[in-house]
């Protein structure tokens, strides 16, 4: 068995390519193997910000003979008179083969020619020659450059290949206009701790030779050791380093050979809040702050650097990061200080002109919708006055702090320097939280808003971005959502379900298609109502699957399929439709399900033969009792009498444990009207009394539909 190992040597790469390389590799490179029939034993991808290389062990030499059945034409075409013909002919020359191999074997379509050849197995350096440049070009990321005079797009210019197999050159080319790279086995090391390059005697070699030579090619090696220096570094100071997992990701893939750097700064910078200090510290600088201990976040007045320099030269680093540090805060304190000489309120007629979108107008006038949908909230939720003028408050403001000096600089502090300057300006502490809230969650796996004002106020900013854009027909589109269009909507549904806001989505959403078709007469309100309720079922749908494990078939049974009565129910109570996901998730696995399933299902399959209206429950107006011809018909008929005070019961007080418990009732009378010794034909020739007995069952369907459509449902 081989080791085949390449190096792609570059210009120093950005720290997200070298991440998406590493994974697209780890997709590509054994796809591309195995679809040559090459199987190993073990394929690690490395990467740093100058190279990426992969090691594959356990190769065979070459590929393995093989046996391939080709399918010819019919046998009618080949052969006339039991002599070959022409389609034969050709057929064999295709496959390089003699006529005489040729076999006539049956099939579905009658009698073909097959033709069985034995293929030689390839070298194994033969295909890598072939796959290597494949590997290499593949790769895709974001602003992929040109160099030189050549055609070849990569990240960075590519200057050097190292391919070996075992400890032997495979010679590979890349020819980019007039610069040619060919292959070696002499790599480069770390350009400030062994300028020298490196020579790899095996292919097994590389990662012992590079590390000697001052880099580490493993970012899991890299992020161990910078883990273990932060937390060192963090401990020297008596106090707790924070580890950021995405500051942390960055880092990893920013450096070759890791070193942990301590830096200081001016306590008087203490007094900003530290959040600004930490936003130029991780977001601008790709620092590490200190904080005092894990449980209280007060920082100390240090940083942790890490660099890529040499080790011995860690003061003179030191100075250079805390010149720039001093800087950056020295700007902070000068925005918090001059934003802070006004109340947050007066930045207000700046927002005018701020464009939130062309078309949409201002982020002030924005302001303004926001408010609207925030008050019809309130009076849904039937807040008090105190709540209910703290919300529009929140409103009023909750952009103010993007025309701030602060925020300006530092993008990242909107909300969170609103939060500051509302305090400081005097508005209660319900406004100032809210202010920060309404822009959570930030993204995937951030908290949510924990007062009722912060979550009111973010439901309608999200809402009023969501009828705006849509509303303009810019719907997101396969993965371009520039708007985070389905970021928001799913933030609105999981605000909703975390603090049990009984909101009615639906009303919410036509008042303000009519509210914005009222501005932009040419809006086809009809078309941006179902655009915007697909849009919400489909994120509905999304994370019931994916967040809360509900089986598929399940949420296909609370929200419908194309059922337009499920669509305005879902969204008129969004938690009642988490609620029945939930429950029909939690009854399937307890067996409950198991034992009304087949009773609902088979009458709900049935009564779609019929035309009863899907929300009728009373049986006395659509069942004729003098029509049944069979005692199973009127015990079907008195159950489902009984059935409905239940049925309605668990509507009204959402307890649809009792629905299940008296459909398990009724389900052997159900049974004895379809199999038992009074059973009855449904579809009997007389049309009255068919559809006497499709209404008994659309009824029992109906009542089921209370808790959802069985249809979908799919037998465990």
């Amino acid at each position: 068995m081989s080791s085949f190992l390449l190096e792609v040597g570059t210009e120093e790469l950005p720290a997200s390519f070298v991440s998406s390389a590493i994974q697209q590799w780890q997709s590509i490179i054994p796809n591309t193997l195995a679809e040559q029939f090459l199987n190993t034993e073990k394929i690690d991808i490395y990467g740093t910000p100058r190279r990426l290389a992969v090691l594959i062990q356990g190769l065979p030499t070459q590929q393995a003979d093989r046996v391939e059945e080709v399918k010819g034409p019919p046998a009618a075409t080949a052969f006339k008179d039991d002599k070959p013909t022409k389609a034969a002919e050709g057929f064999a020359k295709k496959q390089g083969v003699e006529l005489d191999a040729l076999e006539v074997r049956p099939t579905e379509k009658g009698d073909f020619i097959f033709v069985r050849k034995t293929i030689p197995g390839r070298s194994t350096a033969e295909i890598l020659t072939q796959l290597i440049p494949q590997w290499i070009s593949k790769l895709e990321g974001k602003r992929l450059m040109r160099w030189g005079d050549g055609d070849i797009r990569f990240s960075r210019p590519i200057r050097w290949l190292v391919s070996l197999l075992d400890d032997a050159v495979l010679p590979i080319e890349i020819v980019n206009g007039s610069e040619t790279v060919k292959s070696d086995r002499i790599s480069q090391a770390h350009r400030v701790l062994h300028p020298e390059p490196v020579s790899i005697s095996h292919a097994t070699d590389y990662v012992k030779s590079l590390e000697s030579a001052f880099v580490l090619v493993s970012p899991e090696q890299r992020q161990t050791k910078i883990t273990e220096q932060i937390q060192t570094a963090g401990n020297q100071q008596n106090g707790f380093a924070e580890i950021y997992p995405d500051l942390l990701a960055e880092v990893v893939d920013l450096v070759e050979f890791p070193n942990a750097v301590v830096g200081n700064f001016d306590a008087e910078f203490l007094k900003l809040p530290a959040e600004v200090i930490t936003t130029v510290m991780v977001t601008q600088q790709r620092y590490f702050p200190i904080f005092k201990n894990a449980e209280y976040r007060e920082l100390l007045p240090y940083f942790i650097t890490i660099s890529n320099g040499d080790p011995a030269k860690s003061n003179i680093i030191a100075r250079g990061n805390e010149r720039v540090i001093r800087a950056r805060l020295a700007d902070g304190q000068y925005f918090y200080k001059v934003d802070s000489t006004k109340p947050l309120e007066s930045y207000l007629p700046q927002l005018e002109k701020v464009t939130f979108q062309e078309d949409l107008g201002s982020v002030r006038e924005k302001v303004t919708r926001i408010q609207k949908i925030a008050e019809q909230i309130s009076e849904q939720l039937q807040l008090n006055s105190e709540t209910s003028n703290n919300i529009q408050r929140a409103a009023l403001l909750c952009k103010a702090d993007l025309v701030t000096q602060m925020v300006g600089e530092f993008p990242e502090l909107q909300g969170v320097m609103g939060q500051k300057y509302a305090a400081a300006s005097g508005e209660t502490e319900a406004v100032a939280t809210a202010i920060f809230e309404h822009y959570l969650p930030r993204g995937a796996g951030d908290k949510l808003p924990e007062t009722v004002t912060g979550q009111v106020v973010g439901i309608s900013d999200r809402l009023d971005t969501l009828i705006g854009i849509f509303g303009l027909g810019m719907l997101p589109t396969g993965s371009s959502d520039p708007f985070a269009l389905r970021r928001a909507a799913n933030a609105i549904v999981n605000i909703t379900w975390a603090a049990e806001l009984t909101i009615n989505l639906q009303q919410l959403i036509e008042k303000n298609v009519a509210n914005f078709a009222a501005k932009f007469p040419k809006t086809n309100s009809t078309e941006l109502l179902s655009q915007l309720q697909d849009f919400f079922i489909q994120r509905i749908r999304t994370l019931l699957q994916e967040e809360r494990g509900i089986d598929y078939d399940l949420v296909n049974a609370v929200l419908g399929e194309n059922d337009p009565e499920y669509t305005e129910r879902a969204l008129q109570d969004l938690l009642d439709v988490r609620n029945r996901a939930d429950f029909l998730q939690r009854i399937r696995k307890n067996g409950q399900l198991d034992k009304i399933y087949e009773t609902v299902n088979r009458s709900t399959r049935l009564a779609a033969q019929g035309d009863l209206d899907k929300q009728e429950l009373e049986p006395t107006s659509v069942v004729d009792s003098k029509l049944f011809q069979k005692s199973s018909e009127q015990a079907f008929y008195d159950a489902i009498v009984q059935l409905v005070p239940q049925t309605k019961a668990s509507q009204a007080q959402r307890n649809y444990q009792q629905l299940v418990d008296a459909l398990s009732n009724i389900a052997p009378t159900v049974s004895t009207f379809f199999d038992g010794p009074e059973s009855v034909l449904v579809m009997d020739e007389n049309l009255e009394i068919r559809r006497n007995r499709l209404n008994l069952l659309g009824l029992l369907r109906n009542h089921a539909r209370v808790l959802a459509d069985f249809g979908p449902i799919v037998k465990s």
